[in-house]
């Protein structure tokens, strides 16, 4: 048996969806179709709003409907300490637990020679652009790109390249540590183990 024609193409397109197989994604059309017609029109506005509504922030790269995030504009977090993370959803992490206070770089992904990602395909021309014209007001990078073998390419890259331009070694590098393991993603991690990570955080050498 095929669902209606119209249900088949938003199954169809939940499908290219991250995770989503052929049942969730029929469960999730039907689903829709179950929805009042209101909470249907708004959903579907939001969703036509979606690109136009969201962009990145100026200073760190994180989604925002605003030229500065929330994030950067607050005045309580402290500007000196920036976390470097590979995506949004990593930054989340970290705020959802109330854990840090200072500010991040979102790369948008990380080094992947073998899917033919390099430096120039993230958001590392801005970070270091960043770290330089900040250089005198910044005392510390946290690296926090994922402990799998991409995340430490990156994280040794970005460590060379800010020593390049560190020359007077006033930044303190640090690698976030223990807590999270190896192969881990960051993004699943619970707020305890993301704590532990950055208060257990070493001079990356």
């Amino acid at each position: 048996m095929r669902l209606p024609k119209t249900l088949e193409k938003i199954s169809e397109f939940f499908r290219r969806l991250p995770g989503i197989g052929k049942k969730t994604a029929d469960r999730l059309s039907l689903y829709l179709l179950q929805m009042p017609q209101e909470d249907l029109e708004n959903f579907s506005q939001n969703l036509k709003q979606l690109k136009t509504t969201t962009k990145k922030c100026r200073n760190c790269l994180n989604l925002t409907e605003e030229d500065i995030c929330p994030i950067c504009q607050d005045e309580k977090r402290d500007q000196s300490i920036i976390m470097v993370v590979e995506t949004p959803l990593d930054l989340l992490a970290f705020e959802n637990g109330q854990i840090y206070e200072g500010v991040y770089h979102v790369l948008y992904g990380k080094i992947d020679p073998l899917n033919n990602i390099g430096p120039d395909d993230i958001y590392l021309k801005e970070l270091f652009e960043r770290i330089k014209n900040n250089i005198d007001q910044l005392k510390e990078i946290i690296i926090a790109t994922d402990p799998d073998m991409e995340g430490e390419a990156t994280a040794m890259y970005i460590r060379d390249k800010i020593k390049e331009i560190d020359t007077e070694e006033k930044l303190k590098i640090t690698r976030i540590a223990s807590g999270v393991p190896i192969g881990a993603n960051i993004e699943f991690a619970d707020y305890m183990t993301l704590k532990k990570s950055i208060q257990g955080r070493e001079v990356f050498k």
